[in-house]
């Protein structure tokens, strides 16, 4: 691959693309959009990207590819803003978290998807965020799940794939509303729960000496808490149906919990710990995860 690449989100996910893309020498030139002008002159300065500007509509010309990088809330802006400058020639794809959504702002703006565009969500990130977050091994083995639509073409599909593996992904193919059923359980829901146990916490009146005397499992537990907060505001919003099913059976579980200790069940608390632990014990094992 080769040509121009043009990155609109210069922040962890994005910049990480142009950093891998500059370092394996995938295009001639990387140009990067962000309404935070800080963040655009630092990707310039770390030759992250060749060039930078703060808004989508002062883009030169056309590119090869147009990646979008921005919060999954913001898909449906930009859609409009591309919409008069959305070239047959050029490959389109986005980066978020949920897929629907994405899918369903294609569709309003445009009517149909359009088949140069293929939606897209890289599994791989970090709870910082920012360029200054970015690496150029970021992706290297880890997963990519593209969700093309049914008019999505065969070149535009495979373009994106070439992209993701040239930088070191393992990319997966499957259908935007199987996509979120699944990251709604493995990632958005961990992400609420722990957005929830730090804001109950914070909000008791010995929040200090009980953040004072925090250990390990609860900095490990709560790491994802620190995540952006707009940006997993976009998330779970784009995948609410999804999330709302999910709140309610661990809501269920808790207060099966809950009975086991009012109950003093401890043979039965005993055997959904053990359970828990051979669960997470052969997802380690089957899968090579981080």
């Amino acid at each position: 691959m080769s040509g121009r690449l043009c990155i609109i989100g210069v922040g962890l996910i994005g910049g990480s693309v142009a950093l891998a893309a500059r370092q394996k020498g995938l295009f001639s030139e990387i140009i990067g959009v962000d309404q935070n002008s800080e963040n655009l002159r630092e990707a310039e300065q770390r030759g992250v990207i060749n060039g930078g500007f703060e808004d989508v509509t002062d883009l030169p010309g056309n590119f090869d590819v147009v990646m979008l990088a921005t919060p999954v809330g913001d898909m449906q802006r930009l859609f409009e803003l591309l919409k008069p400058r959305w070239f047959s020639s050029t490959v389109y794809t986005d980066v978020g978290s949920t897929k629907e959504s994405v899918v369903e702002a294609a569709n309003h703006v445009f009517g149909s998807v359009p088949s140069n565009f293929v939606a897209g969500h890289p599994i791989a990130g970090s709870e910082k965020s920012g360029i200054g977050a970015a690496r150029a091994d970021l992706y290297q083995a880890k997963r990519v799940i593209l969700t093309p639509c049914a008019k999505t073409g065969a070149g535009p599909l495979q373009d994106v794939r070439d992209l993701w593996e040239q930088i070191g992904a393992v990319v997966s193919v499957m259908e935007a509303h199987h996509h979120d059923q699944i990251f709604a359980a493995t990632s958005h829901l961990p992400h609420i729960v722990a957005f929830a146990l730090v804001d109950m916490l914070g909000r008791k009146d010995e929040q200090d000496e009980i953040l004072k005397y925090a250990a390990g499992g609860f900095r490990d537990f709560t790491r994802i808490a620190s995540s952006n907060p707009r940006m997993w505001l976009d998330i779970c919003m784009g995948n609410r149906k999804e999330l709302m099913c999910l709140i309610e059976g661990f809501k269920n579980e808790l207060s099966r919990i809950n009975e086991m200790l009012e109950n003093n069940e401890r043979d039965k608390l005993l055997d959904s710990f053990q359970f828990a632990r051979d669960t997470r014990q052969r997802f380690l094992e089957r899968f090579d995860v981080d």
